[in-house]
């Protein structure tokens, strides 16, 4: 069941693409790395944003449907 306080972050953070997703996953991995649990729910939205990492890394693999007509 999602964390309630939770939410409103991790929805932000589904709208966002993989590169910023990746960077901002990257810089809260690396804080709880430095200093342990510098506040609270850390752990939860780092498993959150990994989460959405994965998926939207699985949803970038998806080849387009889409074909260009050929210009002769």
């Amino acid at each position: 069941m999602p964390n309630p306080l939770l939410l409103p972050l991790l929805e932000w953070a589904r709208k966002l693409r993989y590169p910023t997703l990746f960077k901002i996953t990257a810089a809260l991995f690396m804080v709880t790395l430095v200093l342990p649990d510098p506040f609270p729910f850390v752990d939860e939205i780092l498993f959150g944003l990994g989460t959405l990492l994965l998926a939207n890394w699985k949803r970038r693999k998806d080849p387009p449907n889409t074909i260009e007509p050929s210009k002769h």
